[in-house]
C-alpha cells in the first residue's frame, strides 16, 4: 500500500480479521500484556498472541510515511528492523500496526558483552543512515533492540523522527552513552556485571562510575570522554544556554563526526576475551572420554532426528556444542547459561556461522524476574519461555540443580514440564560420578536417595521414557515425552 496520497484512504483490518473494537480500546484488553506505554507517540501491547502497536493520531501520518520510506523498507529487508504491517488507519484517529513476533524476546540484562557491542553498533549504523534520509533516531537505548537468533534488530518504529537540517545535535546521544557505553565501561574497567542494568532502566551517569575509577586512569580515553570530562562539565553547565542553529551542510558534518567519534569510544570498550571456569569446559572435561562424547552426541542427534522439534531450549548450554547440533537439525534454539564468557563464545560462533541460536545469560534456578512498572513491562524469563519449546535439552546440568542449588527433583521436573510442549532430553549422573561427589561437598548422606530408581519413579508422574543411552562413563541419557 502507498501513503503518498496524503493519507486520504482508510485502511481496514487485514485478512486475519482483527475486530475494530480491538483496534480502538481505551485500555489494553484484559488478557493482553500491558506492553509499553511511556512513549508519547504510541503504545505496544500483545493481543491474542499478536504484537500490536497503536500510534496516536497526532503522530500517525508521519510514522506511516516513515514506514513506507525506501530507507526503512531497506532496513526491514535486511532484517535490521522488525517487519511491520498497517492494520488500520483513518485520518484523525490512531493508526494500528502489527509487528512480526520475535520468537524469544530477550532483554539487555540477559545479553553477553558481544551482544551489547553488536546492539550498540547497529544503533550507530542506523542513526548514520537515517541522517542521509532526512531522519534521526530520537531514542538510543538497548531496550529498542531484540535479537532474532544471534542478530540484533531495531523493534521500536517510533524511535525515528524528522531531522532539523540546521540542528547539529543528536538529542539521543546522552541516552546512548548512559545505556550503552557506560554499562560497557563499568563492565570492562570495574567488573560490574551487565546484568546489573536490570535495575538501571536509564543506564548509568558518569558520577556513578567516577568514585571507583583510579585517578590516573580516568584521564585516559575512553574514560576521559565518558566519565571525567562530563563530571567536570556538569559542575559548570549552563542549562539555559540556547541551542545554536547552523547551516545544513555544517550540521550534517557535525552529526557524522559525532557518530564516528562515538564509534571509536565503543570500539575502545571492546571487552578483552576472558577465560572462566566453564568457557573451556568442553575441551578440558576429564570425566568425558572421546567415546563418551561421541556416544552422547550420537544419541542427541538421533533423538532430535526422531522428534523433529521446531524450537529447542538448551539449558546449561555452555559454549553451545549441543545448541549447534539442535540448530543443525533444523530447530530455532534458545541457549541459557549462567557463565557469561561461555554464553558469549556461543553467541560469537552462532553469529559467525549464521546459526539460528540465541544465547543469553540465564539461570534455570534463578530465572530473571519481571521488571518495570507494576512488574508488567518486561515479563519474567519463565513467562516468556512457558510452553514455547518442542524440546528442552538438560545435559550435564541436573546434578548442579539438585546439589549446588538444592532444588528437589520433583520441582525441577515440574518447571521443565512447563517449558516443553512435549519432549525433553536429560542426562542423569550417578552418585559414583566424580562431579556428583564433588558437588556434595561432604554431604553425601543427604543425597543418598538420588539414584536412578528414584529418578525414574519421580519423573513417571510427568514424563514417559521413550529412549535411553548408557554412556561408558556411567552417565545415562534419556529421551522423555511429557504425559501431562
Amino acid at each position: 500500500m502507498s501513503f503518498a496520497s496524503g493519507f486520504g484512504v482508510c485502511y481496514k483490518p487485514d485478512s486475519r480479521g482483527l475486530r475494530l473494537s480491538a483496534l480502538y480500546p481505551n485500555e489494553p484488553p484484559p488478557e493482553s500484556s500491558a506492553g509499553t506505554f511511556r512513549d508519547p507517540a504510541g503504545r505496544l501491547y500483545e493481543h491474542d498472541g499478536r504484537i500490536l502497536r497503536e500510534v496516536y493520531a497526532h503522530c500517525a501520518p508521519l510514522v506511516l510515511a516513515q514506514l513506507q520510506s525506501p530507507l526503512v523498507q531497506r532496513w526491514i529487508e535486511q532484517r535490521r528492523m522488525v517487519a511491520t504491517r498497517v492494520l488500520s488507519f483513518e485520518p484523525g484517529r490512531s493508526a494500528f500496526l502489527e509487528h512480526d513476533r520475535i520468537f524469544f524476546p530477550s532483554y539487555p540484562w540477559e545479553w553477553t558483552p558481544g551482544q551489547w557491542m553488536e546492539s550498540a553498533s547497529l544503533t550507530l549504523e542506523l542513526c548514520q543512515e537515517a541522517i542521509a534520509g532526512g531522519l534521526i533516531l530520537k531514542d538510543a537505548t538497548p531496550l529498542n533492540i531484540l535479537f532474532s537468533g544471534p542478530v540484533p534488530m531495531l523493534v521500536d518504529v517510533l524511535s525515528l523522527e524528522e531531522r532539523d537540517p540546521q540542528n547539529p545535535l543528536w538529542i539521543a546521544y546522552g541516552q546512548f552513552v548512559r545505556t550503552f557505553l557506560l554499562p560497557l565501561c563499568a563492565y570492562v574497567y570495574l567488573g560490574w556485571p551487565l546484568s546489573a542494568t536490570l535495575q538501571r532502566r536509564d543506564g548509568y551517569e558518569p558520577y556513578d562510575l567516577a568514585p571507583f575509577l583510579p585517578r590516573l586512569g580516568r584521564w585516559r580515553n575512553p574514560l576521559r570522554s565518558l566519565v571525567t570530562l562530563p563530571c567536570l562539565l556538569e559542575r559548570n553547565a549552563n542549562a539555559g544556554r540556547p541551542q545554536k542553529q547552523v547551516s545544513g551542510e555544517l550540521s550534517t558534518f557535525a552529526l557524522h563526526r559525532l557518530l564516528r567519534s562515538t564509534r571509536k569510544l565503543l570500539l575502545a570498550l571492546t571487552p578483552v576475551p576472558r577465560s572462566s571456569r566453564w568457557s573451556a569446559y568442553t575441551e578440558t572435561a576429564s570425566h568425558y572420554s572421546f567415546s563418551d562424547d561421541g556416544a552422547k552426541q550420537a544419541f542427541v542427534r538421533r533423538s532430535l532426528d526422531r522428534i523433529q522439534p521446531a524450537r529447542v531450549l538448551d539449558v546449561g548450554a555452555n559454549t553451545g556444542e549441543y545448541s549447534r547440533i539442535a540448530a543443525a537439525s533444523g530447530a530455532d534454539v534458545v541457549a541459557w547459561d549462567t557463565d557469561v564468557q561461555a554464553a558469549d563464545l556461543n553467541w560469537q560462533t552462532a553469529r559467525r556461522d549464521s546459526l539460528r541460536i540465541l544465547p543469553i545469560v540465564a539461570d534455570f534456578a534463578r530465572p530473571t524476574p519481571a521488571v518495570g512498572w507494576q512488574n508488567r513491562e518486561c515479563p519474567s524469563l519463565l513467562d516468556r519461555a512457558k510452553g514455547r519449546f518442542d524440546c528442552v535439552l538438560m545435559l550435564g546440568i541436573l546434578h548442579h540443580l539438585l546439589l549446588a542449588d538444592q532444588i528437589p527433583l520433583h520441582a525441577i521436573l515440574e518447571q521443565l514440564s512447563g517449558l516443553t510442549k512435549r519432549w525433553a532430553i536429560l542426562e542423569w549422573i550417578p552418585k559414583e560420578d566424580s562431579q556428583f561427589d564433588g558437588l556434595c561437598r561432604g554431604r553425601q548422606e543427604l543425597y543418598a536417595h538420588l539414584d536412578e530408581g528414584f529418578f525414574i519413579k519421580t519423573l513417571s508422574s510427568r514424563f514417559s521414557l521413550r529412549d535411553r543411552c548408557h554412556l561408558p562413563n556411567g552417565r545415562t541419557l534419556w529421551l522423555l515425552e511429557a504425559t501431562a
